[in-house]
């Protein structure tokens, strides 16, 4: 059993591999089948040195456990060569090692009796590190069926979706980061509670369920099925190159069984080849199998631009099939220890204003996503069938916990999700405008889609949920030109950092200095902001990419209308869920432009849904409530836009207000303080706080807002 100590970085691939043995005997320590996870008595280790002097990782220690004595020596750096190129050196590439090579190179064979709980990992790390590198070369590629430029965009999110989930689900039996060995693992390994196959169907299906909650577009959706396959084959035998093969052939019909309208050329033809290589191979250890699969789907890929008339007019091959090939050639890397060389595919020769050429413009204009609970297989096949009378790209695909993801491209947004919430509970509705309209879009739908998602959305993010409201896309079927019919400034971004603004609206001068300080361009919320000035301040936002937090001075139908509207040839625009200015302050806490966009709108929306938010309020005049009447000058309390508490006494409906919050957990509490507070109110209330919950952090700050007494976000 290998695992390593020390510094927190795995060396990087200029780095030093040793064939020695890691005692002085004439082999490795034998491990038990149980604690062997590649099969193989003959182990390879890295070693902490790094022949590259810019490499600037620090150095590891690599021991190896005796399974009957436990007990542990160093591996010593004997017998060193060259590391091979395609593993990168996070201090020199800017990328994540999550090679497979982190920990041993196995032989030809190695992994014949199957792959281990680690090595299943260490693939779907390996997965992320491969698709980052290779997602502008994909996004080039996108021409079908919107030529939007995503696909290795919504490929490497989903990637990631999936690896966050298998290292949760890891994390119940390893007890060390960076993969090191727990003694939690240890025991269950010794004990027989939970053995390589048994770890690597836990970890197969983490990684499916969580790529179809994560997944990202019509290519994410069909990833996801893939790894749903592979989850299914690995339920007795773990990952073997019979069970690989099997999760192929499942993957494919899958994907198929998940598309309305199934299109050769694309995804599936070349995992339909990849399977049917992979059963042909005559001999049955996985890397055989895992080479079979690969090189079959290349040369598929290959043939991928004279099957589909909207590539062979680009001159490209299909976006979403050379993402498939990233995985299936990084398996053959975890597996063998020397990935295949690809050639590297030109982008686009020319743009299209759709890769669907029987589909004009204006009947694609939106793409819609939705997760969907408390549906059956039925219901499922009839919201396949409605969604596929509204547009295409329909893809409706089971999670494997009951539950199921749409994806439709279609002109009648609020349609779409109508028909979602006739099959069964929504949740992650995401709207997006693919492209612009020859004419102005039917008012009427226009507004029915705002209405229809503005319900979904207000209970979305009173329940915590992460929801996009509406992000905008420029498609990339549209040049890119400064020419247009407004005075937008154009700006140039500081090298090697993203081309992206946060537009946040917020209430008081003391708010917006906070929400400046933190790199946000501010829209006054007093008075409330109409439709219009917001559309106006994204419209002058000088950045490729627009992030807005609205912190609840606009109704999400209004937003959705807004988003529709802001979208022009040289701009991006995502509306984040951010209900009130604590939620806007938290989103801003994790804000990153060196993140690519889809993963830090992602990472701020789902901070802003974490953080619970409530006010204290002064009764305005006599009303009648959830919990009983108010009189002008009551103290009020909120949760969410919900009165909970109504006191007499101000300062003791805030506290009340605490209660009630706090009761439900919490870490960290902000108290933003409006302009009509009275003297020593946010005193009291910190020091209620750090009285009756010892340990919850305060954060006071003064807000100057007219409306709320004190804001309250708990974290």
């Amino acid at each position: 059993m290998i695992h390593k100590t020390g510094g927190g970085r795995r060396p990087c691939g200029r780095g030093l591999h040793t064939r020695q043995p890691p005692a002085g005997g004439a082999r490795c320590f034998e491990a038990t089948p149980a604690l062997r996870p590649h099969g193989s008595s003959h182990c390879r280790f890295v070693l902490p040195a790094c022949t590259d002097s810019r490499c600037r990782a620090p150095p590891l220690t690599w021991r190896a456990t005796n399974p009957t004595t436990r007990n542990e020596v160093a591996v010593p750096e004997t017998r060193q060569v060259n590391c091979a190129p395609e593993s990168l050196c996070p201090e020199l590439d800017g990328a994540p090692v999550a090679s497979e090579r982190d920990a041993r190179i196995p032989d030809s064979g190695a992994f014949d009796a199957g792959l281990g709980g680690a090595e299943f990992l260490r693939w779907g790390r390996a997965c992320v590190a491969a698709l980052e590198r290779a997602r502008a070369e994909i996004d080039g590629l996108n021409v079908f069926p919107v030529p939007d430029s995503d696909t290795g965009r919504n490929l490497l999110a989903t990637v990631r979706a999936a690896v966050l989930a298998a290292e949760a689900a890891a994390g119940e039996v390893v007890g060390a980061a960076d993969g090191a060995v727990g003694e939690q693992a240890r025991i269950a390994a010794s004990r027989d509670v939970d053995g390589p196959a048994q770890q690597v169907h836990r970890y197969a299906v983490a990684m499916a369920r969580g790529a179809t909650t994560g997944a990202r577009g019509n290519s994410g959706i069909l990833l996801s099925q893939v790894l749903h396959g592979i989850a299914e084959s690995t339920v007795d035998q773990g990952l073997t190159g019979e069970t690989y093969r099997n999760g192929l052939a499942r993957a494919a019909a899958l994907v198929r069984g998940s598309l309305s309208e199934p299109v050769e050329g694309t995804i599936l033809t070349v995992l339909d080849r990849a399977s049917e290589a992979a059963h042909e191979c005559p001999r049955s250890g996985l890397a055989e199998v895992a080479r079979a699969a690969a090189e079959g789907a290349a040369r598929a890929l290959e043939q991928t631009r004279d099957q589909l008339a909207a590539l062979r007019a680009a001159g490209v091959v299909d976006a979403g099939a050379r993402g498939l090939l990233v995985l299936l050639d990084t398996m053959v890397a975890v597996v063998t220890g020397d990935a295949p060389t690809r050639r590297e595919y030109p982008p686009a020769a020319h743009t299209l204003r759709s890769g669907r050429e029987e589909v004009a413009p204006e009947q694609a204009r939106y793409e819609v996503m939705y997760a969907i609970t408390e549906a059956g297989e039925g219901r499922a096949a009839e919201l396949r069938s409605r969604l596929a009378q509204l547009g295409d790209s329909v893809v409706v695909a089971a999670d494997g916990a009951g539950g199921w993801t749409a994806h439709v491209h279609c002109a009648d947004a609020g349609a779409a999700v109508e028909a979602g919430s006739a099959t069964g509970t929504l949740r992650d509705i995401r709207i997006e405008y693919l492209a612009e309209p020859r004419a102005p879009a039917d008012p009427a739908v226009a507004e029915r889609a705002g209405r229809v998602t503005a319900g979904f959305v207000s209970r979305c993010a009173a329940g915590g949920m992460n929801l996009a409201v509406d992000s905008v896309r420029r498609s990339a079927s549209e040049p890119t030109t400064v020419a247009d019919d407004r005075d937008v400034p154009m700006y140039a971004a500081e090298p090697g950092v993203v081309d992206r603004g946060v537009l946040a609206v917020a209430a008081g001068a003391g708010a917006t200095g906070l929400f400046e300080e933190a790199g946000a361009v501010v829209l006054d919320a007093e008075p409330a902001p109409e439709s219009a000035a917001l559309l106006a301040a994204i419209r002058t936002m000088p950045h490729r990419e627009v992030l807005v937090l609205p912190n609840g001075a606009l109704p999400a139908h209004e937003l959705v209308a807004i988003g529709v509207a802001a979208r022009d040839a040289h701009r991006d625009v995502l509306l984040l869920p951010s209900a009130s200015m604590v939620q806007g302050l938290a989103a801003m806490a994790v804000h990153d432009r060196a993140r690519i966009a889809v993963d830090d709108a992602f990472a701020m929306s789902e901070a802003a849904a974490g953080t619970r938010w409530g006010a204290l309020r002064r009764a305005g005049e006599r009303a009648l409530t959830m919990v009983g009447t108010c009189a002008p000058g009551d103290g009020l309390g909120l949760v969410g836009h919900d009165v909970v508490v109504i006191d007499r006494d101000t300062h003791a409906a805030g506290r009340t207000l605490l209660d009630r919050m706090l009761g439900l957990g919490g870490e960290l509490v902000t108290l933003l303080v409006g302009a009509g507070a009275p003297d020593g109110l946010a005193t009291d209330l910190a020091r209620h706080i750090g009285t009756v919950f010892p340990g919850v952090e305060v954060s006071v700050y003064s807000g100057g807002q007219r409306g709320d007494l004190i804001q309250i976000g708990v974290e």
